[in-house]
């Protein structure tokens, strides 16, 4: 302690250029909105690089004058954030000796303890520490990514409570990984952005010189054009995609951004380019705030505030110029031309192996924040005053920045803001729009499916060729129905990947949101409908002629309308599925299982009126009973036919061997013990006594059409309650 009066006494005297380097904001001015950006868009190369030379290089020790300080300006927004503390349940629990610094509490596990900081626009605050030191925890703490009742603590914003509705609205979150369309291209990615996060009162025009503007902003000049990519598709460079990433979500000009290691997976150069991008964006008046794992020497000339943590534990905030003069007074002095963050991270992850952890270095920073207050010392945070919040948002918006849903009078309290920058129809419009974009670029996924009905089409149309109206020809349209409408709910299976696959993007668009779930779901519907009425007349024409149904074009058309209805109850099963199940091999785990149950109970294997009581409930379940009565009745139903005549009534017992003469004789027996000629030309059994015999003739077949197409009606309901469920995107 002797050392903070000597080095306090020694620092109370004259001018030092360390003030300034110091503050980085103190009398700092800010630079163009996005929206003044439009008319001034820089290069990505410009003269910063000078500015973080100097700011990289370490500061003298001269005496500081406090009579010469300017008083700081009032700054229009101030993030605050205070005892935040977060806890987990941990089923095992760890044993250790460094039982002084583990953040284990019986089965109890704190992420974060007793975190307070504040940030202000117009600068960076990074967040830094070793891997689960708690930065992604705390970056989802002030971008209220957990639930209310499990984080502890105040986080404001000049000074009023955030609630989730205006949070939503004013603030952005870049995930760490890039969840983007890979069909897509770079403009396209941010004119889609636009669309969503942009209020419906800004004209097309501006929309599009937004997004000129920002890809210019973003250094995107020569990938407009190119795809984002994936594994199968070239596209644009890592670094390329993590702008993009950033521009998505920036598109409405946040005034709070929050990224999780935004650097992450990045070489130096990419890495540089992307803080640079956010450097601007902090001078056009937004709170940035990040986690970086290990910043380079030239990104650390970019931030303005660091904050390390460990193991949950605030162990350094502050300006990097401090962390030189904290770790000499800590006792760990920096050798020049040091790295400045890899030092402190060194010095942190040594005190996390020692036997006391890194309680050391929490203390010491707890005693020097006391020490060296605002009052007496000008290199710690001060808390500046600032606007209201609602003055500050007008301030915002009269520069320029386009908040979402803010084109009405502005207010503060969330139960005024509007929800979602644009109304029902307009989010489907764009969603359809897009979903449609994606489909033609991907033509293989429905040929691919196409080519699958039409194989097996043609394969049960030559195996059932030409069927005859005999006892055995019955029992062979029988067999074909039920493995044709099963076919269509497996041909179905292979929509399961698509929600999968998009899951973490609709996380993404809608915890801010960007657009409804409900419209989310229509324009998946929509766009999947088409393409299940071109595999249904496919099937069709490919089975219902080789086979020799009946009923004409009739029968055709309400054939076709069936096969469509199995396409759409199965699509909306495997839809629905895709919202609950997690992993892809699981689906069609799930779905090959289920969907084998829904045929075993259809009524083809086991009559109806045999199925045991206990398993009655699943047979009308089933989702292939509908569409296989359905056909059933279609092709059985009509009057006049017949199916079986006198001599045929053998064909299916092995009195069928006997010679024509003898079952002739047989009849005549019959039919003297019955009263009632019987000849072989008799007809024994007519389609309505086919539909009897099989216990189909509990309802109608348009009845049946109208059950399966009500089936895919719920499924997507359940799909679309699955996403309020499962959409929250909250820590608990």
């Amino acid at each position: 302690m002797a050392r903070f009066s000597d080095k306090r006494s020694f620092l109370e005297g004259q001018d030092s250029p360390v003030v300034n380097g110091f503050g980085n904001g103190g009398n700092r001015t800010h630079g163009p909105s996005l929206g003044e950006l439009f008319k001034l868009v820089g290069d990505t190369r410009d003269s910063n690089a000078s500015e973080s030379e100097t700011a990289m290089s370490p500061p003298a020790e001269h005496l500081v004058n406090l009579s010469d300080v300017e008083v700081p300006r009032q700054v229009p927004f101030v993030l605050s954030f205070s005892n935040l503390t977060y806890s987990v349940k941990n089923k095992r629990v760890k044993s250790s000796r460094l039982a002084s610094d583990e953040q284990f509490s019986g089965r109890t596990k704190t992420l974060l303890d007793s975190i307070s900081g504040e940030a202000t626009d117009g600068e960076i605050l990074a967040v830094l520490g070793a891997s689960g030191s708690g930065k992604s925890t705390l970056i989802d703490a002030l971008a209220n990514r957990i639930a209310k009742g499990s984080l502890k603590g105040s986080i404001t914003l000049n000074g009023e409570t955030l609630e989730s509705r205006l949070l939503k609205a004013i603030s952005a979150y870049v995930m760490q990984d890039d969840l983007l369309f890979p069909m897509l291209t770079v403009e396209e990615t941010l004119s889609f952005s636009a669309e969503f996060r942009l209020p419906r009162s800004i004209s097309a025009s501006k929309k599009k010189s937004r997004v000129q503007a920002l890809i210019d902003q973003l250094g995107l000049r020569a990938a407009a054009n190119t795809i984002i990519g994936d594994e199968g598709h070239r596209g644009v460079s890592g670094g390329e995609r993590r702008r993009v990433s950033i521009g998505t979500d920036i598109i409405h000009d946040p005034i709070l951004l929050f990224l999780d290691e935004p650097t992450s997976g990045l070489d130096s150069t990419s890495a540089f380019m992307v803080v640079k991008v956010l450097r601007r964006i902090a001078r056009s008046g937004s709170v940035v705030i990040m986690s970086i794992h290990q910043p380079s020497f030239r990104i650390i000339g970019l931030l303005d505030r660091l904050l390390f943590l460990s193991r949950g534990q605030m162990v350094y905030s502050g300006t990097p110029d401090m962390l030189p003069y904290y770790f000499a007074e800590f006792g760990r002095p920096m050798p020049e031309n040091e790295n400045r963050t890899e030092f402190a991270l060194d010095v942190i992850r040594e005190l996390e192996t020692s036997p006391t952890g890194s309680k050391p270095l929490v203390d010491f920073h707890q005693s020097w924040r006391l020490l060296y207050s605002a009052s007496s010392n000008p290199f710690v945070t001060q808390t500046r005053t600032s606007m209201s919040l609602k003055d500050a948002i007008s301030a915002s918006i009269s520069r320029g920045k386009l908040v979402s849903g803010t084109d009405g009078p502005v207010v503060s309290h969330s139960s005024k803001m509007p929800t979602y920058a644009n109304p029902f129809w307009v989010e489907m419009g764009v969603l359809t729009k897009r979903s449609f974009i994606n489909t033609l670029r991907t033509p293989e996924l429905f040929f691919i499916r196409l080519m699958a009905v039409v194989v097996t089409g043609s394969i049960l149309g030559t195996v059932f060729f030409r069927l005859d109206d005999s006892p055995k020809g019955v029992e062979e349209r029988l067999g074909f129905f039920a493995f044709a409408m099963s076919t269509m709910f497996y041909v179905c299976a292979d929509a399961l990947p698509v929600f999968i696959n998009e899951r973490f993007i609709y996380l993404r668009e809608t915890a801010y949101n960007a657009y409804r779930s409900s419209s989310y779901v229509l324009s998946n519907t929509i766009v999947s409908f088409p393409p299940l009425i071109i595999l249904s007349i496919a099937f069709g024409l490919t089975t219902f002629f080789s086979v020799g149904l009946a009923g004409g074009l009739e029968g055709f058309a309400f054939y076709v309308l069936i096969i469509l209805s199995s396409f759409w109850s199965g699509s909306g099963f495997v839809t629905f599925l895709s919202g609950v199940v997690p992993h892809v091999m699981i689906g069609y785990t799930v779905v090959v299982a289920i969907m084998a149950y829904y045929l075993l109970f259809s009524g083809f294997f086991i009559n109806r009126d045999r199925i045991p009581d206990y398993w009655l409930w699943f047979h009308y379940l089933s989702l292939v009973k509908y569409p296989y009565e359905a056909v059933v009745q279609n092709e059985f139903g009509r009057t006049g036919e017949c199916f079986v005549r006198g001599s045929q009534i053998f064909d299916t017992s092995p009195l069928g061997e006997m010679p024509i003469q003898m079952k002739e004789k047989v009849l005549s027996a019959i039919s003297g013990a019955l009263g009632v000629r019987i000849t072989s030309e008799t007809c024994v059994t007519t389609g309505r006594g086919i539909l009897n015999q099989v216990a189909v003739n509990q309802i109608g077949k348009w009845d049946c059409l109208l059950v399966a197409i009500a089936w895919g009606v719920l499924f997507r309901v359940l799909f679309y309650i699955s996403l309020l469920l499962g959409g929250k995107n909250k820590r608990s």
